[in-house]
């Protein structure tokens, strides 16, 4: 399939591509001093919806934010619905205090 994740820090968002054709992508804000990162808005193109392609982002998004030692705070609907049907994530999001 080559799939690949791409994070643009520039522009504070993660693409999914297959073949270097753009299927999805998630925003996010940093905060101020870069420990957390507030995802905002997710989007698949309309003619890759229904594919997983979401999920696969996020997924990998969220390894990579694991990766980085940061948190999260899931403002956009889809990756708090990612979130919370998969524990495994549950770690990264920010205490109480640290949210926005």
């Amino acid at each position: 399939m080559g799939l690949t994740l791409e994070h643009d820090e520039t522009v504070h968002r993660y693409r999914l591509l297959r073949d270097g054709d753009l299927l999805s992508y998630a925003d996010y804000r940093p905060s101020a001093d870069g420990s957390t990162l507030v995802f905002h808005h997710t989007l698949t193109k309309p003619e890759h919806r229904d594919q997983g392609y979401a999920a696969e982002l996020v997924g990998r998004a969220l390894d990579d934010v694991r990766t980085s030692g940061r948190s999260v705070v899931a403002t956009c609907w889809y990756v708090a619905d990612f979130i919370d049907t998969h524990p495994e994530y549950q770690d990264l999001l920010a205490p109480e205090p640290d949210r926005f």
